[in-house]
């Protein structure tokens, strides 16, 4: 087989290729965007959980 016709071949099967490579882009864009927003909501929780005065004394009397 000849590189040409190699080069052809692989030509030949780009559009075919693209589509898959479009979904998987788009789901790692999805994913992306998804975890970005929980990790927004996690220092949100954090932000609230945040109490300076709980366990700063400790009654180490029994």
């Amino acid at each position: 087989m000849e590189i040409s016709s190699m080069a052809d071949f692989a030509l030949a099967q780009m559009p075919a290729m693209s589509a898959p490579s479009d979904i998987s882009v788009a789901m790692l864009s999805k994913q992306l965007d998804m975890t970005q927003e929980m990790g927004a909501e996690m220092i949100k929780a954090m932000e609230l959980s945040v109490n300076p005065g709980v366990g700063g004394n400790i009654d180490v009397y029994a």
